[in-house]
């Protein structure tokens, strides 16, 4: 087969790429727009599909921008997926990979849109990490490869992180941190010079151990304070937080003294306010296994006497039956892969709400094709742009009970 040839693009597809066709063989290809007509060159081969660079636009199609970062393009930097698309348009992909994974994988139908977040383009990335060459160069792997492409400058990364680009490294990593509030993190395992100590509030080890004045940083959301140790999670986007919050509060609809459920609750981003949902007379479970996170949440949640912190994973501390026998309100926050294992003990626990967050669509419709087969429907559907220029989208999904399952 060709390494190079000339094909026309059809639709976006989940991952950051297009489908195209060759020889009768399907191919994901990068750096293009649905419609466009590109010279490719064949980057990997299996057995069912080919994945390819686009190295010359033929006929462009609209909403093709020139990538405002020189880093960008076929063999460079592999952070961004959609820096050669304006970012309106950037968001009308996103939507119709979500609607397209709903669709195949769920068997539903969205015709929602997905939502603009400000910052939309660039300068939104608030925590960065780094991978640093043999020569002790930072920079960012290309797509695809453990290969470090030194770079001088990050264009969706936060102006106010720390600066680690333009100085030499001796480690394998160096993660950049700004808060909400302004605090500048460094998780890293390399020497410190007094000069870059000096700029920032904390060094924590790649260990976990603090090297240097606050091994965590503080993030606010309305008017609550959250610790977050480290390089522990907590969302990337300036706004995201916020944005997620008042999603999950609408979806949720909490009512004094319910009794809710925060399932990969994380450091209790949103416990915190389902617990002021609720009142001192509900009761709000906030579960999550990692322990760093739960160490934050202890902190973060201790002056709410109607939070329970359970230290365990989700599926453990549901087929255990820790968290009860049921509840009024769901909310979980899985990781990328999903919650497949969950979702039968979240459903049998008969919640009148299932609020569903999710960073990756095609988890997400296979869930939701779960919960329906146990009685759940999907209600409402609201999607993000929190990761400008990438293929990645949040979704807050909101289940309630199909008519012939309430009791």
């Amino acid at each position: 087969m060709a390494t190079e040839a000339v094909v026309e693009i059809g639709p976006v597809a989940h991952g950051g790429h297009c489908v195209a066709r060759l020889d009768g063989q399907v191919v994901f290809v990068r750096h293009t727009l649905p419609g466009e007509k590109v010279r490719i060159r064949v980057t990997e081969e299996t057995k069912t599909f080919l994945r390819a660079d686009a190295i010359e636009v033929i006929e462009a199609a609209p909403g093709r921008v020139v990538p405002p970062c020189p880093w960008a393009g076929p063999g460079k930097c592999g952070g961004c997926d959609f820096q050669h698309v304006d970012p309106a348009v950037q968001r009308e992909l996103l939507g119709d990979v979500v609607r397209e994974q709903l669709r195949r994988l769920a068997g539903l139908q969205w015709d929602g849109v997905v939502e603009a977040v400000d910052p939309d383009a660039l300068g939104w990335r608030t925590r960065v990490q780094f991978a640093v060459d043999a020569d002790g160069r930072p920079g960012l792997r290309r797509h695809r490869s453990h290969e470090i492409v030194p770079v001088d400058r990050c264009l969706i990364a936060h102006p106010d992180l720390p600066q680690v680009l333009g100085r030499s490294w001796d480690a394998e990593t160096v993660e950049a941190i700004v808060s909400s509030t302004g605090d500048r993190l460094l998780v890293t395992d390399a020497s410190i010079s007094d000069e870059v100590e000096a700029e920032v509030d904390g060094i924590v080890a790649s260990d976990g151990t603090t090297r240097g004045g606050r091994g965590a940083v503080t993030e606010r959301v309305r008017t609550a304070d959250f610790r977050v140790s480290g390089s522990g999670f907590w969302q990337v986007h300036p706004a995201a937080a916020s944005t997620l919050v008042d999603a999950v509060l609408r979806a949720a609809d909490v009512q004094p003294g319910e009794t809710v459920l925060d399932l990969y609750a994380g450091v209790g981003l949103f416990t915190t306010f389902l617990a002021e949902a609720t009142g001192e007379d509900g009761t709000v479970l906030s579960v999550e296994s990692d322990r760093g996170a739960s160490r934050d949440a202890r902190r973060n949640l201790h002056d709410l006497p109607h939070v329970t912190l359970v230290g365990e994973t989700v599926e453990r501390a549901l087929r255990q039956q820790a968290l009860g026998e049921r509840a009024d309100v769901v909310v979980l926050d899985p990781p990328r892969t999903g919650a497949k294992k969950a979702v039968a003990d979240i459903a049998a626990l008969q919640p009148r709400r299932i609020v569903y967050v999710a960073c990756d669509p095609a988890a997400l419709a296979r869930d939701l094709a779960s919960f329906a087969s146990k009685g759940y429907s999907l209600t409402d559907l609201r999607a993000f742009a929190l990761f400008p220029m990438t293929h990645h989208v949040e979704c807050v999904a909101l289940l309630e009970k199909t008519a012939s399952d309430l009791r």
